[in-house]
């Protein structure tokens, strides 16, 4: 009997022993856990970001979120992409000084034409042709505040990776000149029949103009109005050639 006893203590010993050292199971963090799959995929949204930005600098693209949609509307674009060597000079000049006359001076943010905007109210643009390549090549139309942080954000760091001469490019050839018309090899055949790289600078500045609003004007048919806005357009691609602002074009 006394060496039952015995036996029992020495096994409940032996137990006890046994679950004291055990390896104790890990417990799961809930905050840790969510701020540990928040770090990898904001990691992961930097390295697709930095992609697709290096594949871009490099391959031209062939379609945008926006020609998506524009294509499933209307059934069919017009879109021919054209080479910066095949583009006429006086085209690229019209463009920046139609929409970004700064384009060579700044790195992506136009903080003086910020400034501005908002000290007018908001009511003028401050985009620069950077910050629309951004949109019109990675992002979506419309106006939001998560879509203008996303710009903001991705601007500077292609002005890091792209030339100012690729950005260019890439803006002349992805932006609307019209309904279902995209990019400037496209609208210089549909108004002017003529390759881009005949385009005169008169030719030039009426496409320019109608690059704010391209669903409602027509560089063929322009009224009174917007004739007066094209040849300040040309006065202005002028001024700019002669001054240096287009020296990084």
């Amino acid at each position: 009997m006394a060496r039952a006893a015995k036996g029992e203590r020495g096994g409940r010993g032996r137990r006890r022993r046994g679950e004291e050292g055990a390896t104790p199971r890990r417990r799961i963090r809930p905050i840790r856990w969510l701020f540990g799959w928040i770090f990898r995929l904001a990691l992961l949204a930097v390295v697709l970001l930095f992609a697709a930005l290096g594949a871009y600098a490099v391959i031209d693209p062939p379609t945008t979120p926006y020609m998506l949609q524009e294509r499933q509307r209307l059934g069919a674009l017009q879109h021919e992409w054209v080479d910066m060597e095949e583009i006429a000079p006086v085209m690229a000049r019209a463009a920046v000084a139609a929409e970004d006359a700064n384009f060579c001076l700044h790195w992506g943010l136009d903080l003086d034409a910020i400034r501005i905007a908002l000290e007018a109210g908001a009511t003028r643009g401050a985009s620069t042709i950077s910050q629309q390549t951004v949109k019109n090549v990675y992002l979506w139309q419309g106006r939001s505040w998560l879509r203008k942080s996303l710009e903001a954000g991705i601007t500077p760091l292609m002005e890091v990776i792209w030339s100012k001469e690729r950005i260019l490019e890439v803006y002349l050839n992805m932006i609307e000149f019209g309904p279902g018309i995209f990019g400037v090899g496209a609208a210089a055949e549909h108004y002017f029949g003529k390759p881009a790289a005949n385009l005169t600078a008169g030719e030039a500045a009426r496409l320019a103009a109608v690059l704010p609003s391209p669903q409602t004007r027509d560089a063929a048919n322009l009224t009174t109005m917007m004739l007066r806005r094209a040849a300040s357009i040309q006065d202005g691609a002028a001024t700019i050639a002669g001054d240096g602002r287009a020296a990084c074009f």
